[in-house]
């Protein structure tokens, strides 16, 4: 039995829908015995929802004042406690389990893999390369922990359903007292989370500045939709980093992405390329974004995104 342990991430209570992708993932490993691991000053709600994901056989809560807000160098040494025996430990590839997860892996004296994609065996895993212009087939050693970021762009989420055991851990290990939580400063928005939103709008640099960056708003309301950027976009100053989408920002997989005045550089295509439906509007007709896109509509943005807009 392959003994798994996936690293929850949550925040304000609510786990993070990352979780199920990562769960999905662990179901791929022959024999696995998943586990996940909810470290919370409470963290009732988000064990339950931990327990209901289909394929979790165990969760183990660790209360601790001190595991709120999460700082990962707080968090790694408990890891690596429970890791105690694991075959496997994983988090998601999201800016919670990048900062993570190899702190614990330099912890245990263990090789990390990152952006796990696809599993192939107990020992054979796959992962995007060269802007994900490559896959990489990534053999690791067997009889040793194995510590994994998982991409959560490459898998469905494993579904509701489970009704695992639920247990209060105590975890006795010394923690860092040189590393305090000061601030944090992030925007905040009633809008789905970027990262895992099934519909996302994202806007480029052709929309002039970030007054116009507001025309694609309206249109993500009427759509439920999450707002992206362009690094361009970004750079500019247009939007805000967090909701930068590509390879130095997120990679993501909704079910239906809106690039609006965005060329399609490749390290904007790499954050998108898992999307099911790429729709394009664009000016220039041999914009790169076009050759990706399921849907195009080449004209001014700003005549077109208005009268979609009245459409819905």
């Amino acid at each position: 039995m392959n003994r798994v342990l996936v690293v929850a991430e949550h925040v304000g209570g609510k786990l993070n829908a990352a979780v199920a992708k990562c769960v999905s993932c662990a179901r791929q490993i022959p024999d696995a015995e998943i586990a996940v691991a909810v470290f919370a000053a409470d963290g009732d709600a988000v064990a339950a929802a931990a327990a209901a994901i289909e394929g979790v056989s165990r969760v183990m809560l660790v209360r601790n004042a001190a595991n709120e807000p999460a700082i990962a160098a707080v968090l790694a040494p408990q890891v690596v406690k429970l890791a105690e025996g694991a075959a496997f430990v994983l988090g998601p590839s999201t800016t919670y389990g990048k900062d993570l997860m190899p702190r614990v892996a330099a912890l245990l004296g263990a090789p990390q893999l990152s952006d796990v994609m696809a599993v192939e065996s107990a020992t054979r895993f796959r992962r995007p390369v060269y802007a994900a212009n490559a896959i990489a087939t990534v053999e690791a050693p067997s009889g040793r922990t194995v510590v994994a970021t998982v991409r959560i762009a490459s898998f469905q989420p494993s579904p509701a359903g489970g009704n695992a055991a639920i247990e209060t851990v105590a975890v006795d290990v010394p923690l860092p007292q040189s590393t305090r939580f000061v601030s944090v400063s992030a925007a905040r928005s009633d809008r789905p989370d970027l990262q895992t939103a099934g519909r996302v709008v994202s806007g480029g640099r052709a929309l002039g500045s970030a007054d116009n960056f507001r025309l694609i708003q309206g249109l993500a309301d009427k759509l439920g939709a999450a707002i992206g950027a362009s690094r361009a976009a970004v750079d500019a100053g247009y939007a805000p980093n967090e909701l930068q989408v590509g390879q130095t920002g997120k990679i993501i997989a909704p079910e239906l992405y809106v690039a609006i005045g965005i060329s399609g550089a490749i390290q904007h295509l790499t954050g998108i390329k898992d999307a099911r439906t790429i729709v394009a509007i664009n000016k220039d007709a041999e914009a790169p974004i076009f050759e990706v896109a399921d849907y195009g509509l080449v004209g001014d943005l700003f005549t077109l995104v208005p009268e979609i807009e009245k459409l819905l």
